[in-house]
């Protein structure tokens, strides 16, 4: 492995570290999965996350182990999370613990119990209750705010109305614009468009009145998640109730630079300028980004001049932005002309840019070049990320390079540079690949002794690691454990379909009854297709009436099976002559078709159209990969004469 920065690491630890983050402009699908953190200014400061947009490098402290035993609340949160963790679906049991555990409840101490939960909202969820019955302990502003997320994460709007709800009948003085900030960004979020404007509709009932900010945070949040059609309508809607400013224009032509509508984005640069606003450097950044985006180089360049004579010159972010598009499209020299044409301006570049730089690299293969970029990076004295190294580490992982990765996260810890769950995640999935569950199960152990929770993907990655080498008992805790700790969602679903599978074809039934139960009974909002995904399981193993019997639970959750389930389960029980179960089903498929204004015989004709064609897929997919077959063998004995 080729090591260009072994030398670098003294010149590194003297020099002085910069913190440097412009804002950058990404497009949606960045070539390599860089996790680099879309964030748009806020009028007082604060920067808001997004997917594509305006963006800086996420800098994380890099904190030694003496800090960290040195922290006061480092053990009672490292206590309490253990028994969170242990106890979690045992409420009583939790509660009992928690309370011999001789932890204080202390201000300060529940926000980093909840930060310890990360993703985990139940485990939050169930510390944030029991820490509100304990005497002479209230709940501050910042464990109120930190819930909300969590539950806005997990989608319990529900939940998250009813704490806003307590709190302003316990404490009213909380109640700020942000707590419903927070909320409006997490609608936006799963695209509840109008669910995010009635927030802005209800702040008044609860003593808060929005204002332009509260409004510009509401259009960042519909324009950061692909709902900026809705939020220009919006805009046009409010301007008599808000005054627009610079931030709201800024918004929207981010919002369309994003959807790829440059002639919008433009119309959008024409407003600002009648609004008698002067175009800032983060307003040409977006629109030089969505140029790039859309491969409009020379109108990016055009762009570029046109900054310069408006006395808007371009900064790291804005050659960065070209740089990345070129990278993109394996146009590596020009990226390398760029980055000396922006040296030579004066121009200095930032840690974004030389990640970029090795990203690129990394993805086409010249992994030798990215070391000399890193190399170049250390001797300017800028602190290299866990992305800089990540990228590095991505390209290792396709040649499945497991012992170049081990040295570089060596390197990492040499100079400073703690590995994230990204890194981690990058190593579970190779050693996975490899079959080396030993070391996917000691990389999990060392990233949560490092204060690191496992994320989904950690989740979903130790699942399909153990599935792939047929260890059905582990992959089956790992999922129930995901799922009590309140991560699975409808994304998933194909993990638990290729789970269930795994388990009924290994005959263990009850195993597979297990899981399903964890599901249904730790909160799991389970739509029709996950239900459609188990029935469909059961009866494909031969459990027919074990399928019927979960088709009658669907339906007692008012959830209305598909036609093509409802017609292969008829099918099921007429071979098995199975007529008062076939009636049952019938009679409540019925009623709920009418009280669906859905005619029954429609249903009944859609079910049987909608098989007949699944199975003749099936077999046609059969004919076309024996054929295939058939071609492959014909071609090996072609070769071998």
């Amino acid at each position: 492995m080729h090591r260009f920065y072994h030398r670098t690491i003294h010149v590194f630890s003297k020099q002085s570290s910069k913190s440097n983050s412009p804002l950058i402009f990404l497009p949606k699908k960045p070539h390599l999965s860089l996790s680099l953190i879309s964030s748009q200014t806020s009028p007082n400061g604060t920067t808001q996350r997004g997917g594509f947009g305006p963006i800086h490098l996420k800098t994380t402290p890099h904190e030694s182990a003496h800090d960290r035993d040195a922290d006061e609340f480092s053990v009672d949160v490292e206590k309490v999370y253990r028994i969170l963790r242990k106890f979690h679906t045992r409420v009583p049991k939790l509660e009992l613990a928690l309370q011999e555990s001789g932890v204080i409840m202390r201000s300060g101490l529940p926000e980093r119990v909840l930060s310890r939960c990360g993703d985990a909202g139940n485990l939050g969820y169930r510390f944030f209750v029991w820490a509100s019955k304990q005497p002479g302990y209230r709940h501050s502003y910042e464990v109120y705010k930190a819930m909300i997320k969590t539950l806005g994460k997990m989608r319990q709007f529900g939940a998250v109305w009813a704490l806003i709800e307590e709190m302003r009948k316990e404490n009213p003085y909380m109640l700020t614009p942000e707590v419903f900030i927070v909320l409006m960004r997490r609608f936006a979020s799963v695209r509840m468009v109008k669910k995010a404007v009635e927030v802005l509709d209800e702040m008044p009932k609860y003593g808060c009145e929005p204002d332009e900010y509260v409004f510009g945070c509401l259009l960042d949040a519909l324009c950061k998640n692909g709902s900026v059609k809705e939020a220009a309508s919006l805009f046009e809607d409010m301007r008599v109730r808000f005054n627009p400013n610079l931030r709201h224009f800024t918004s929207l032509l981010y919002g369309w630079c994003r959807e790829g509508k440059i002639m919008e984005a433009k119309h959008v640069l024409v407003q600002i300028k009648e609004a008698g606003f002067e175009p800032d450097i983060v307003v040409y950044n977006n629109l030089l980004g969505g140029y790039a985006q859309a491969g409009k180089m020379r109108d990016a360049f055009d762009l570029l001049a046109e900054m310069k004579k408006v006395n808007c010159g371009p900064n790291a972010a804005s050659f960065t932005i070209l740089i990345q598009s070129f990278c993109k499209t394996e146009k590596m020299d020009e990226a390398m002309r760029i980055f000396t044409e922006m040296q030579g301006s004066g121009c200095e570049a930032d840690v974004v840019t030389y990640t970029t730089l090795i990203s690129g690299f990394c993805k086409w293969g010249n992994t030798d070049k990215a070391y000399e970029i890193l190399d170049d990076m250390i001797q300017k004295g800028h602190d290299p990320s866990q992305l800089s190294y990540l990228c590095i580490m991505m390209a290792h992982e396709k040649k499945e390079e497991l012992e170049e990765c081990m040295e570089l996260i060596e390197e990492m810890r040499k100079i400073g540079c703690v590995p994230d769950l990204n890194i981690y995640n990058t190593m579970i999935r190779l050693v996975c690949k490899l079959g080396d569950l030993k070391e996917a199960v000691r990389l999990w152990g060392e990233m949560q002794a490092g204060g690191l929770n496992p994320g989904l993907d950690t989740y979903i990655l130790m699942v399909h690691g153990f599935l792939s080498q047929g260890c059905l008992v582990e992959a089956c805790d790992y999922f129930k454990e995901m799922v009590e700790r309140g991560l699975l969602s409808a994304p998933q679903y194909g993990t638990l379909k290729e789970l269930t599978n795994a388990l009924l074809r290994a005959e263990k039934l009850e195993m597979a009854k297990n899981m399903w139960s964890c599901m249904t009974t730790k909160g799991c909002e389970l739509n029709v297709s996950a239900w459609t995904i188990w029935i469909h399981a059961l009866f494909s193993n031969g459990h027919v009436k074990e399928a019927c019997s979960y088709c009658l639970d669907m339906m007692d959750a008012d959830l209305m099976p598909q036609p093509d389930t409802f017609a292969k389960l008829m099918r099921g029980l007429k071979k098995l002559f199975h007529r008062q179960l076939a009636v049952e089903i019938t009679e409540k498929v019925r009623k709920m078709a009418a009280d669906r204004q859905i005619t029954f015989k429609m249903y009944k004709r859609r079910g049987e159209r909608d098989l007949k064609e699944k199975i003749k897929a099936k077999i046609d997919g059969r004919k076309r990969r024996a054929r295939r077959r058939g071609w492959s063998g014909m071609h090996k004995k072609t070769k071998t004469l």
